[in-house]
């Protein structure tokens, strides 16, 4: 594709209005990211009020993620052909505007349509945020712009449990998407009456072809992905032909994009970048170790352990706290230190978290017990966001900033979702699996069995046997989520160390 130098109008801001287009960015943020896991806390809540089923309910979740998906590799093309400023409002109204439409619905599949819509506006609020904030501070505090957007990035996944439980346990389900419209309508009037846009938007040739096979793709895989267990996998017609679908056009879109148009609707040329591509696998493990852990704490703790929504929500607080405080810290030394030592004993710091939070994974575990773990994963997660960005933006052009920064979004959002796909098939197979060899010793030869059944029916013994697989197969599923962490970190080692970012002029095409 060819190459021309492109003059960017500079759009660094000071003083008031600095503050103002920050707290606005900030809101819009917060609010996707708040969303991402709110609403796992209120979902038995939402699938009790709509008459909806578990295997129903959770397409209250995963319709959001595949239009999600979807619409984050399109984010720097949508704001190339309709310019960031305008992109950017018109996400935060449409999701606003959805949320509002979330929380009235009366029926599963209203709901379901209006989380789609939510998902294709909220997809590329955050690779937009990120990439006004970047432009807002000078390139000297590139840092510090990337610290204020991960407290965003951060926290809100953090405080979504906690924030859920209270508003399912005092007031209702639908306020879990009600509490976005403040933000939405503070973040709208602040932005739209001082955001700058940097670029003229360029309008050209849509590439439809790339966008079909996109959606297809992605959404054919994340579909296979939530629901290939309770089918059966391929003894399912439907499953079997959704990964067919998901393998051809996902394998048509790279070749499609790479020789088959010179307007690329998704530039993978970008990947060509070592920072790029390893960070972006770094992010995979990154989403799958934070919102793995939210899908499957919040299960345990009201599920075996009893914890009301609002305490089971009121643990993530235990890893927000270390988030809160060291992130500003991290942000004074991420031009000192190289964002690549923070990456590296940030995924350690979350192995060891989710490695001993398996191991108090028992049904003496109280609200208390998982301080330590939580703690840790808190800590480890505040010295990958910031860091991430910036050993990955600091290794590229700034040509392919918005590019790897749209990469890198993709690649945690996508983390989180195969990570809840895959952990809900792993906890039912590793149940499975423990339920036999705990079948298999509960028999009146052990003692302890023996005593059990003098007071109990062989059912309860069943029961027992259950819930006690049940709770192993969550300490599987926690120390599954270590492992990855421990298998991924060496990539740290492929990425090029960070250099100064490069002033407003950029190359484009």
């Amino acid at each position: 594709m060819e190459q021309r130098a492109v003059a960017r109008r500079d759009v660094t801001e000071t003083g008031l209005r600095r503050i103002l287009i920050v707290a606005g960015v900030m809101a819009a943020c917060l609010m996707q990211t708040l969303d991402s896991t709110i609403t796992n806390v209120a979902l038995p809540n939402i699938q009790g009020n709509l008459g909806a089923s578990q295997d129903e309910g959770t397409w209250i979740v995963t319709s959001y993620t595949i239009a999600a998906i979807i619409v984050i590799p399109l984010t720097p093309w949508l704001q190339n052909r309709f310019g960031r400023r305008n992109y950017f409002l018109a996400s935060i109204v449409g999701f606003t505007i959805a949320s509002i439409f979330c929380g009235a619905s009366g029926g599963l599949v209203q709901i379901i349509l209006w989380r789609v819509v939510q998902g294709a506006f909220g997809g590329g609020l955050l690779a937009t945020g990120q990439a006004i904030l970047r432009d807002t501070f000078p390139p000297s505090q590139l840092g510090a712009s990337q610290g204020i957007f991960a407290i965003g990035a951060i926290m809100g996944p953090a405080l979504g449990p906690p924030l859920g439980g209270l508003l399912v346990d005092n007031a209702s389900w639908n306020w879990v998407f009600d509490i976005n419209i403040v933000p939405g309508v503070f973040a709208t009037i602040v932005l739209l009456l001082l955001l700058k846009d940097p670029d003229t938007p360029v309008a050209g040739k849509i590439d439809v072809v790339g966008l079909v096979l996109l959606s297809a793709g992605l959404g054919s895989m994340q579909y296979v992905l939530t629901e290939g267990e309770q089918h059966y996998w391929f003894a399912d017609p439907a499953i079997f032909l959704g990964t067919v679908v998901a393998i051809a056009a996902l394998g048509s879109f790279v070749f499609w994009e790479l020789f088959g148009t010179k307007a690329p609707v998704v530039d993978l040329r970008v990947l060509r970048n070592r920072s790029v591509w390893a960070g972006s696998i770094l992010a995979l493990a990154l989403g799958a170790a934070i919102f793995g852990s939210t899908y499957t704490l919040p299960q345990f703790t009201q599920g075996p352990l009893g914890f009301t929504p609002t305490l089971s929500g009121m643990l993530f607080i235990l890893r927000a706290v270390p988030i809160f405080f060291m992130t500003p810290v991290l942000v004074r030394f991420t031009g000192k230190v190289d964002a690549r030592v923070f990456l590296g004993l940030g995924f350690v710091f979350i192995a060891v978290g989710n490695a001993l939070q398996a191991h108090i994974t028992t049904l003496q575990a109280d609200y208390w017990s998982f301080s330590i773990a939580l703690a840790l994963t808190g800590m480890g997660a505040s010295m990958l966001f910031v860091p991430l960005s910036i050993a990955v933006l600091g290794g590229t052009t700034p040509s392919e900033g918005p590019k790897a920064a749209a990469f890198i979004n993709l690649s945690t959002q996508l983390g989180g979702s195969v990570s809840i796909a895959a952990l809900s098939v792993y906890l039912d197979q590793r149940q499975y699996f423990h339920a036999v060899i705990l079948g298999a010793n509960a028999t009146l030869g052990n003692a302890n069995v023996a005593a059990f059944l003098q007071g109990n029916t062989l059912g309860a013994l069943a029961g027992l046997v259950n819930s006690q697989a049940l709770i192993l197969a969550y300490a599987d599923a926690t120390l599954a989520i270590s492992v990855v962490c421990v298998v991924c970190a060496p990539l740290i080692f492929i990425m090029r160390k960070p250099k100064k970012p490069a002033g407003p002029v950029e190359v484009g095409h």
